[in-house]
């Protein structure tokens, strides 16, 4: 303990408070936080024990603010009246978040505050993560990657940075210095959670699916503690790896139904990241034909899919939503998700709206790819189309990649074989292990009447043989 009414938290920074308590509360919310555990809600209770906390107040406001934007407000404005007796550190923490969390924010002075503030308190290491997603929401790897550099030298040996130095790097395709992070976090902390996604994501990019599917599932009793979104999230990419590796479908139907589906039955499961990651994975598996054995499931999940609490919480949820209810013809419900997602955008201020304009663009295709409208839907998404520009709809590269594969179909549906051949013998320059594509590149070459369609065979024949036997 410092001087009267301070207290430090877990990075040593001070804070204005006499309680132990709720210090105790803010230190367990910064663990919760970084290693995705389903209990963040314990920052609830730090104002409980300190009315006057602003750091707790600030950070009540900011885990509430998605989901109780009347109670985030509250909060806020407490934190703010005792604004002035507060420490250097939590002031900073306030104007970083109060401008984040405003109704009518910049994306970018919010950047710019977290910036300011992890330059003077380096050892915050939740600020960092704060800052961070808001890149990722941003689409913008390079800041995010910026952040963690700023900081890392006074963290070395902190147990999470190093995985948050591995996304961005992953992110920007730099998958040899991704994976050499993500190991070196998984040294300090085998259990870090994040580095362990962050390792699949590299495992499964290089097409490493065995070694991907062995890793994930050996880490898996770890999970146990995880939120809803990172615990289904994980069982995704070990369902992606199935898939991609030409596993037997039956193995992506077990995971779906007793690793993602049944979070459902947890009392604290979060439905809308349950279905972000169980219609990510169906829609992949519409795409490659291989929807029959879970045409029921996506029955059922669309039907849940009509109640509009579901919408609006996050945009590549919305697109995958706009999908499912179109393609079971629901076309009332995905009609108003569509239009109340333009009105949306109509709102924002104009930078923000010239940014969201692709995310609007990509729901409207979708929109028509579902209803089996694919001439318009490719005229939508243009002969250019590549998903990593979508970064804005907040969605990892991998995530992004299912529109990606929507284009390639919509290609070869309209008889677009040329450019069908083009862009994915362009991407096999870097990654040129997953059968699916070889398949398509097959039907490409088919198209045209060209004897390379053998070679592309023998090539998805042989992968498909070689990754799970």
């Amino acid at each position: 303990m410092g001087e009267k009414g301070v207290k430090f938290d877990k990075w040593g920074y001070q804070v204005k408070t006499f309680s132990d308590k709720c210090i105790s509360a803010i230190n367990d919310f910064y663990d919760q936080v970084l290693n995705y555990g389903r209990k963040r809600s314990i920052i609830l209770e730090a104002p409980v024990h300190d009315g006057s906390c602003v750091l707790a107040n600030t950070l009540a406001a900011y885990f509430s603010s998605s989901t109780h934007p009347s109670e985030a407000l509250s909060f806020i404005q407490s934190a703010k009246s005792h604004y002035d007796e507060s420490t250097d550190y939590e002031k900073a923490i306030f104007d970083a978040v109060s401008c984040l969390i405003s109704e009518d924010r910049d994306d970018d002075d919010a950047l710019q505050l977290h910036f300011k503030l992890l330059s003077a308190f380096p050892r915050d290491l939740l600020s960092l993560k704060r800052a961070q997603i808001l890149c990722f929401y941003m689409g913008q790897p390079n800041p995010s990657l910026d952040l963690v550099q700023q900081v890392l030298r006074e963290n070395e040996e902190e147990a999470y940075i190093h995985g948050m130095l591995s996304f961005p790097l992953l992110e920007l395709g730099r998958m040899e210095d991704a994976e050499r992070a993500a190991r070196k976090a998984l040294e300090i902390n085998e259990h870090d959670v994040w580095a362990q996604h962050c390792l699949c994501h590299v495992l499964q990019y290089e097409c490493r699916f065995p070694e991907a599917v062995q890793f994930m599932e050996e880490c898996s009793p770890s999970w146990s503690s995880c939120s809803s979104f990172m615990y289904t999230h994980n069982w995704w990419h070990v369902a992606l790896c199935y898939l991609e590796g030409h596993s037997p479908v039956v193995k992506v139907l077990d995971v779906y139904d007793h690793c993602i589906m049944k979070e459902l039955d947890k009392d604290d499961a979060t439905r809308p990241e349950v279905y972000l990651n169980a219609l990510g994975l169906l829609l992949r598996l519409h795409i490659r034909g291989e929807i029959s054995l879970f045409e029921d499931r996506l029955k059922n999940l669309a039907e849940l899919l009509t109640d509009k609490a579901l919408w609006y919480l996050e945009w590549q949820l919305d697109l995958l939503m706009l999908w499912a209810l179109t393609s079971r013809n629901k076309l009332s419900d995905a009609q108003e998700l569509l239009e109340g997602l333009k009105l949306r955008v109509s709102k924002m201020n104009d930078k923000k709206q010239k940014l969201m304009q692709r995310g609007v663009s990509l729901a409207e295709a979708v929109y028509e790819y579902g209803r089996g409208n694919d001439e318009h839907a490719l005229q939508l998404l243009g002969l250019d189309f590549n998903a990593c520009d979508y970064k804005v709809i907040g969605a990892s590269d991998e995530q992004l990649d299912v529109f990606n594969e929507v284009w390639y179909s919509l290609l070869l549906n309209t008889g677009q074989a040329t450019k069908v051949i083009e862009v994915i013998e362009r991407r096999f320059e870097s990654r040129d292990g997953v059968p699916f594509l070889w398949r398509l590149l097959e039907k490409g070459y088919l198209m045209m009447g060209r004897e390379e369609a053998v070679r592309a065979a023998d090539k998805a024949n042989h992968l498909e043989s070689a990754y799970f036997r």
